[in-house]
């Protein structure tokens, strides 16, 4: 029986840079999907605090950092990132592994946002859409996770599956502005 060999979902595609934009993987290492139990938040955020030291995260906005972290990630869901759950967790919530499921690419440089409003009809303004912010919205037609990481740089993930098709999306729209900016 032939051996079976984890890979990255974008393998040979990343990294790469276009008109001054960076884009490369982001290895979010254990995700787990969060979904608090009828009355539990309380409970579980102070478990959250105890077990990990983060925050359960506000609506839209991200606790930690992408290499461990509290994402929001909708109505009463939130994806812990970079760490396995502490066992108290599963008192107060639903626990599920989402590692294999999702893509990450950081998208870096001055013209990163530029680059993402022609994918997402979220408004990317800093003033709007700041450092610590995400959301869940479309990008490229595919469903997504978009998170602000800091001034210039955008975290956007897939479903594993839209890999190829987040890097040719992002690379198009890269070398759409980049044309741009050279006239």
């Amino acid at each position: 029986m032939g051996e079976l060999t984890a890979q990255s979902p974008m393998e040979g595609m990343l990294p790469t840079r276009i008109g001054g934009v960076a884009l490369r993987e982001v290895d979010l290492g254990a995700l787990t999907l969060v979904m608090p139990y009828r009355g539990a938040d309380d409970a579980l955020s102070g478990a959250l605090e105890a077990a990990h030291g983060l925050r359960w995260p506000d609506a839209g906005r991200m606790t930690g950092t992408t290499e461990r972290g509290v994402m929001w990630f909708g109505r009463t869901q939130a994806l812990l990132i970079g760490v396995e759950p502490g066992e108290g967790l599963a008192v107060h919530a639903a626990l599920v592994d989402q590692s294999d499921a999702w893509t990450a690419v950081e998208i870096e440089g001055d013209r990163a946002a530029e680059a993402l409003a022609r994918l997402t009809p979220l408004d990317l303004r800093p003033g709007v859409f700041g450092a610590g912010h995400t959301a869940r919205t479309e990008v490229a037609h595919m469903a997504a996770s978009l998170t602000r990481t800091g001034e210039a740089a955008f975290m956007v993930m897939v479903f594993r599956a839209f890999a190829r098709t987040l890097v040719h999306e992002l690379g198009a729209a890269l070398e759409g502005v980049a044309v741009r900016a050279a006239r």
